[in-house]
């Protein structure tokens, strides 16, 4: 989804609602959760054959110290915590 996909959803929802992210919690029941969003921050992603998802750039260990930039297939987003 995009940025602009977002602002049209949101477009049709009451502007007075909390806003939560659903997620499954990985428990036996398969039970979905849902935090509250407390923030929406821009970040950096890449993806983690570990997790076989998508999992947030870390500077440390992502981003070239010489050169500044990150390493190759990290990508800007917009990060909804």
């Amino acid at each position: 989804m995009l940025v602009k996909d977002l602002i049209e959803q949101l477009g049709y929802m009451d502007p007075e609602a909390e806003v939560h992210f659903q997620y499954c919690y990985g428990d036996h029941w398969s039970t979905q959760v849902a935090p509250r969003v407390d923030r929406v921050d821009p970040g950096y992603i890449k993806f983690s054959d570990y997790h076989r998802m998508h999992a947030v750039a870390d500077e440390d260990y992502d981003l070239d110290e010489e050169t500044g930039q990150w390493e190759e297939g990290v990508t800007r987003v917009v990060l909804i915590g």
